[in-house]
């Protein structure tokens, strides 16, 4: 990978999305959840970064409107406890350089800062942090999964990260048109979990609704 913004090639295929789809989702999601994991200040860090590996853009909406951040957040309480440390050094060993290499915290920084820090991160040229790369790929690992995964588990909200790649989710039944190369499938707009063949067992985690605290496992 070379850079943060490009480092999702998934994002070149073309959606039906709209600059006015875009302004939509980003009302429906207006309203910032409380972090339950991390502290405000590492997650206003961590919704700085994921903006920018998968950006809102002309592609249409990005990790901002998928909750990727909000994602990561719960999950860091449940399924990725065991990540829970390496995100609070590295928030602030990426705050530190930020502030250190650009007088800034990152949160702060302009976009084109922001992509040349990550940058740096990614080819692990960010002096004095160390381990800055295995960073950089946990957060783009945790910002693909909170984007792109099924949204019982607390990402890919209004199932935005599905419509960005093109993804028309489970079907059960395919019509001879939908087999056709030039078809273009109609969303279901469904969570696998919302089909009866799939257990109802509630993942840690999963279904991250306000007042929502089941740690089913």
């Amino acid at each position: 990978m070379v850079g943060t913004a490009v480092a999702i090639p998934l994002r070149l295929v073309p959606t039906a999305s709209t600059p006015a789809g875009v302004a939509a989702l980003q009302g429906v999601n207006a309203v910032p959840a409380a972090f339950e994991t991390l502290t405000a200040g590492e997650g206003a860090t961590l919704k700085a970064i994921v903006a920018r590996l998968i950006p809102t853009d002309g592609n249409g909406p990005g990790a901002t409107e998928a909750r990727a951040a909000e994602y990561i957040d719960r999950a860091l309480g449940g399924a990725l406890a065991s990540s829970r440390e390496a995100y609070r050094t590295g928030l602030a060993a990426l705050d530190a350089y930020s502030r250190s290499s650009r007088a800034a915290s990152f949160a702060q920084l302009p976009g084109a800062e922001q992509d040349a820090v990550l940058r740096e991160l990614e080819t692990d040229t960010a002096a004095g942090f160390a381990g800055s790369a295995i960073f950089f790929n946990l957060l783009l690992t945790h910002t693909i999964q909170g984007t792109f995964g099924d949204p019982y588990y607390g990402g890919n909200a209004n199932f935005v990260g599905w419509d960005l790649i093109g993804y028309p989710g489970v079907r059960l039944a395919v019509a001879a048109a939908d087999q056709r190369l030039d078809a273009r499938p109609v969303p279901t707009h469904q969570s696998a979990y919302d089909l009866t063949m799939f257990s109802k067992k509630k993942p840690a985690r999963a279904r991250l609704g306000a007042g929502d605290h089941d740690h089913a496992g």
